[in-house]
């Protein structure tokens, strides 16, 4: 699943006129990065979903599906539903009925150019039977508190003294957006609009999500000053 129904407030005006995921970087919209990482990984079958500017998400996403053999992209509509984006939580436990058991995540807004989605991953979480596996990467200026700490033992801490940044991108089982685990009716049929952060700590302080470094390339794009640095690279 690639999150794209962000309104994108710090990124105005540019914003205004064009959603966030759509943004250019480096010749490409910023989402069709991880978009084409997952088809590269083997992953063929990738939901969206939309809210904010989402009729252009969505003629985006279906010119780039045609444009794939093989390749799917199953919208889940926030914006039209409901006339507002759920957040991350409730937007995944809105199109949990179009997810697999096990299935990535990952934010539409986020440059990540060499991450390499991988079947082995996929595999590997579904035999630990834990709920989430995350990566974190290093502080950015923005960010330098962190957000979760990484135990000894390969397993998330909710709140640590040596923190590291969530980068976005997961591999969670359906049953982290089921009861009793998220308060959200399966479906999310009431458009409720819920974070995940206050989920994954949930499930970290009972031992049910795992992480581990990425130590690539990672921008957050979250502003227009960051955009531009971005696109300045070689």
């Amino acid at each position: 699943m690639v999150l794209a129904a962000g309104r994108g407030m710090r990124m105005r005006p540019l914003t205004d006129v064009t959603p966030k995921p759509l943004l250019p970087v480096l010749g490409k919209p910023l989402m069709q990065w991880p978009m084409e990482a997952l088809r590269a990984g083997g992953f063929r079958r990738l939901v969206v979903n939309t809210a904010w500017l989402g009729e252009q998400i969505d003629e985006h996403c279906a010119t780039w599906s045609r444009e794939q053999p093989g390749c799917e992209v199953v919208m889940s509509r926030e914006g039209t539903d409901f006339g507002y984006a759920l957040e991350t939580a409730g937007g995944i436990a809105r199109a949990l009925p179009l997810l697999d058991d096990v299935f990535w995540v990952l934010a539409g807004d986020v440059y990540v150019p060499d991450f390499q989605f991988t079947q082995d991953s996929v595999d590997r979480f579904a035999a630990s039977g834990l709920l989430a596996h995350i990566w974190l990467v290093p502080n950015p200026p923005h960010n330098q508190k962190g957000d979760f700490g990484l135990g000894p033992d390969g397993l998330a801490i909710s709140r640590a003294d040596e923190a590291w940044t969530f980068s976005t991108i997961g591999l969670y089982r359906r049953a982290l957006f089921e009861a009793p685990w998220c308060e959200v009716l399966p479906g999310n049929p009431q458009g409720t609009a819920e974070p995940l952060a206050p989920l994954l700590r949930r499930a970290m302080e009972a031992g049910q999500v795992s992480a581990e470094i990425y130590a690539g390339a990672w921008v957050d794009v979250g502003t227009p000053e960051r955009l531009e640095e971005l696109n300045q690279r070689d």
